[in-house]
């Protein structure tokens, strides 16, 4: 990726990461920027190494060595892990001595996106942290010196812990579909290693993303592992996003397990062996996860949705798991805590291979009607604004309970709706949860007419 002068804005410091779009908002010479800038923070604290890896994204490997000459010429030692997982970055942090971390992924995004995940002396960085590396780049507050580099393969140090800490009843035959992210460089080997016969589908690194968007969350991106269970004898089918962090589950019979039914199976699971411990979901999980965590003897938390906050709220809390309706999910019950599919996919298949009938047992989760987010565009900066407005309205006819840990959650009987703000665009973002088609479209009237009442020019998704 030959330099294209970007220019550098504080858009792509984001709440949760670093994401711009190539040649435009982020180039080569960001990138050395962002490496001086999160090295000298580095080193202010003690830190004197970095781990990085990248994804398989076409601009990776450019950006990936500028951000490693940045942290060098801040005086910070590199190790380079080459092209991984978000994960396996993760997991270096936890097994090489050195407990901070750059990952070069544009995880979902298009193809033209690229941005970084960043871990410092072991916890995720987020929102006024990541602020305060745009000041040091504007200020130019950077140490100087001469860091080393060095690259090192963690591949089979992570499969290995996997393979060696999870267990499977049976062999069993699955379906994985990577959608050309970097999942599929290590996905395969990883489910074989636990006794797995494994269709693979998309498992070629292509930064193009050529036959699909590396995106579980969607119903669209899953049509090939519905079919690929249709024709085949396998009997579930797992999908990846595009650095590995996040996971998408079919059943034999075509229906799709959201991640907050996954969470509600795994933490049931964690539960006996953290009786009475904390379980963490964010405020766009199914009101059943509350219940299904009761009932199973844990305590039901939820949180704000964001990667990077509920890993905080689980080293806050203690929690043993965690999880958000967007696929990240956080085992601190025998793993280290950190968003993983990969893994979470494994332990999946541990659930799974003890069951009598797979889909039956995980169709049978608890669920409601509901809608996938609905987006409301809006202005940049408006839609905090927006939402600010509405936490602020008391009025909520026959509500059980309104929650504003994170937009408004307004909780009914038989189901709730949710107004929040993005953290990554200028949207707003709703979520429905009824019993019935009509509770759906009252819920949906009541928060419309709320959105309405702040902003009457609102068009409304539904």
């Amino acid at each position: 990726m030959a330099n294209s002068n970007a220019t550098l804005t504080p858009g792509i410091f984001k709440a949760y990461d670093i994401r711009g779009v190539l040649g435009s908002t982020l180039d080569t010479a960001i990138a050395h920027q962002i490496g001086m800038a999160f090295g000298s923070t580095a080193l202010e604290q003690g830190e004197h190494t970095v781990i990085i890896g990248r994804d398989g994204r076409l601009s990776g490997p450019d950006l990936s060595a500028a951000l490693a000459a940045g942290l060098q010429a801040a005086g910070v030692n590199v190790i380079d892990l080459g092209m991984v997982a978000t994960p396996m970055l993760y997991f270096a942090t936890h097994v090489l001595g050195a407990a901070s971390g750059i990952m070069v992924t544009g995880s979902h995004n298009p193809p033209d996106y690229n941005g970084f995940k960043m871990v410092l002396s072991g916890q995720a960085i987020y929102g006024e942290a990541i602020q305060q590396l745009y000041q040091r780049i504007i200020n130019k507050r950077f140490t100087q010196g001469q860091g080393s580099y060095q690259q090192h393969d963690i591949r089979t140090a992570y499969l290995e812990r996997i393979t060696g800490g999870v267990q499977l009843a049976r062999r069993m035959k699955i379906v994985i579909d990577c959608g050309n992210g970097v999942a599929g460089a290590f996905a395969g080997e990883l489910y074989r290693g636990l006794g797995c016969e494994v269709q693979e589908l998309f498992c070629e690194v292509d930064g193009h993303f050529p036959n699909h968007h590396p995106d579980p969350a969607h119903p669209e991106n899953l049509q090939d592992v519905i079919h690929a269970l249709q024709t085949t004898d396998a009997e579930l089918g797992l999908a990846f996003d595009g650095d590995g962090d996040r996971l998408g589950v079919v059943t034999k019979d075509g229906q799709i397990i959201y991640p907050d039914r996954q969470l509600m199976l795994f933490a049931r699971d964690v539960l006996k062996r953290h009786p009475g411990a904390p379980i963490l979901y964010d405020v766009k999980c199914s009101r059943h996860v509350g219940v299904v965590v009761s009932a199973a003897g844990g305590e039901p938390l939820m949180c704000q949705t964001g990667h990077s906050l509920v890993k905080a709220k689980m080293r806050e809390t203690n929690a043993p798991f965690g999880g958000e309706m967007s696929g990240h999910l956080f085992f601190k019950d025998r793993w280290y805590g950190f968003d993983d599919g990969l893994y979470a996919g494994a332990r999946l298949l541990e659930l799974a291979s003890r069951m009598q009938d797979i889909s039956a047992e995980l169709n049978a989760l608890p669920q409601s009607m509901s809608t996938p987010e609905l987006q409301i565009q809006l202005a940049e900066g408006e839609n905090h604004a927006l939402v600010g407005r509405l936490q602020q309205q008391t009025d909520w006819p026959g509500a059980e309970r309104i929650i504003k840990i994170d937009g408004v959650r307004v909780e009914y009987s038989d189901g709730f709706g949710l107004v929040r703000a993005s953290n990554t665009t200028p949207v707003l973002v709703l979520r429905f949860e009824a019993e019935t088609t009509a509770g759906l479209h009252r819920i949906q009237q009541a928060l419309g007419a709320a959105i309405c009442a702040v902003k009457p020019d609102a068009v409304l998704p539904f």
